[in-house]
């Protein structure tokens, strides 16, 4: 009888080590085959063919390849509707089970429970395992069940937790079972998928002990070396979220705070997946936007006048990153002095970010309009030249990405600061009058 195997699905876990489903996997009994699904409805709304997230997770996947080809195995690459594919190779090779690590997004819930019905109709299971959080939406609640709303308790409760149940760790990468012999069809090339190399070099994760030890000290100032850039690591996987925590809870408790604020914006997106389209305090869809297109695109291509803002845009335009201290600014300029709706820059942000997370892009646009849980208060407006004197005060994150900004060519402010924070002032306070 032909040997049966199962499959680990790799999604937002591109790691062997740590790593909780595929550990379940090895440790099954049978050969494991790796896969990897390009997912065609994602691909299919990315504006650029050069988008960087691709190509971090395609030399994400080709690092992962080398080293199962140390095991004398290799990653399985497709692109297709999840569903379809695991129709294909289902019906080529014997699969008793199909493991993941769960996705906690809208979108990938419904394609899990496709995918869930279709292997069932078949026979097989599908098994999945919490590994991209410590606690997953529904573990940290209130006495009454309820979700926490509000981060300060739910972060409270959070650590309580932690005190209770430390995170283990799933030691993978000592597990060796993997199939061989796989002759399946795997996608080599970007070009295969409809996409191009970005040029950018994506090295594995690094993580600084020293960055996380003085975090608390130096992640407000653009100019310096003080983040961990681990997000976008933390994204795709390709670190594991327990190594993290444990590290955090010796080094920097405010760097643990920033964890946890991932994942409170992840309970919150799954609870109330209304987010995604309006805002979670209803009163806020009543503010009038402005919403001019020409102001738009200045502040998207770092033309509006306010050095600090057109560095953070620049950067983000150039690099897929922007400083954390900065995407705050820039959020608060275009909602409160552009008065354009924090929508348009959330979906500007999801198209440029190399580490854009759903959860976290939409909480954090929504806590700098005012309109999300645990939110900035309406009237809390940044003001660019305070926040430059306290974050940049030598000039040295503008100097390097507006270097003509002391130069008469440099365009002159879009709105004078004091006369924008006033319009802000009196149209929030007349939206929220009407409901």
């Amino acid at each position: 009888m032909t040997q049966e195997h199962v499959i680990f699905w790799f999604r937002r876990d591109l790691r062997l080590t740590d790593n909780a489903g595929l550990h379940a996997a090895l440790t099954s009994g049978y050969p494991v085959m790796a896969l990897f699904i390009f997912d065609a409805e994602i691909l299919s709304k990315l504006e650029d063919k050069d988008d960087r997230r691709v190509d971090f997770i395609f030399q994400a996947l080709q690092r992962l390849n080398r080293q199962l080809e140390r095991y004398g195995s290799r990653l399985i690459i497709r692109h297709g509707k999840p569903s379809e594919v695991m129709q294909e190779i289902t019906g080529l090779v014997p699969v008793r089970s199909v493991y993941a690590n769960r996705d906690y997004e809208p979108y990938a819930r419904r394609r899990d429970a496709e995918v869930e019905q279709l292997l069932g109709s078949r026979g097989i299971d599908f098994r999945t395992f919490k590994d991209q959080v410590v606690f997953e939406p529904g573990e940290i609640v209130k006495n009454d069940g309820m979700p926490y709303t509000v981060y300060t308790p739910y972060s409270k409760r959070w650590k309580e937790m932690l005190g209770m149940q430390p995170p283990r760790s799933y030691p993978s990468e000592h597990e060796q079972r993997y199939a061989s012999g796989l002759s399946l069809h795997s996608v080599s090339a970007l070009e295969e998928i409809g996409f191009q190399p970005s040029g950018l070099v994506f090295p594995a994760p690094l993580v600084s002990t020293g960055i996380i030890r003085r975090y608390h000290e130096t992640r407000d100032f653009p100019a310096m070396e003080g983040t961990t850039r681990l997000s976008v690591h933390l994204r795709f996987g390709t670190v594991s979220i327990r190594e993290l925590v444990r590290m955090a809870r010796i080094e920097n408790d405010t760097w643990l705070g920033e964890l946890i604020w991932r994942e409170f914006f992840m309970t919150i997106l799954y609870f109330f997946p209304h987010v995604t389209e309006r805002s979670f305090k209803p009163a806020y869809d009543a503010i009038c936007w402005r919403n001019n297109e020409d102001e738009f695109t200045r502040w998207c291509r770092g033309t509006t006048g306010y050095p600090i803002v057109d560095a953070g845009m620049r950067e983000l335009l150039a690099t897929g990153h922007m400083h954390n201290r900065i995407r705050m600014v820039v959020a608060s300029f275009l909602t409160k002095h552009l008065l354009i709706d924090w929508r348009w820059g959330e979906s500007w942000f999801a198209r440029h970010l190399l580490d854009f997370d759903l959860a976290a892009n939409n909480g954090n646009w929504q806590w700098a309009a005012g309109c999300g849980c645990d939110a900035a208060p309406y009237f809390r407006i940044f003001n660019p030249y305070e926040q430059t004197k306290k974050f940049d005060s030598r000039l040295e994150y503008i100097g390097k990405w507006v270097p003509e900004f002391q130069q008469s060519g440099y365009p002159a402010p879009l709105v004078e600061h004091s006369t924008a924070r006033l319009r802000a002032l009196d149209a929030y306070k007349q939206g929220l009058a009407t409901t």
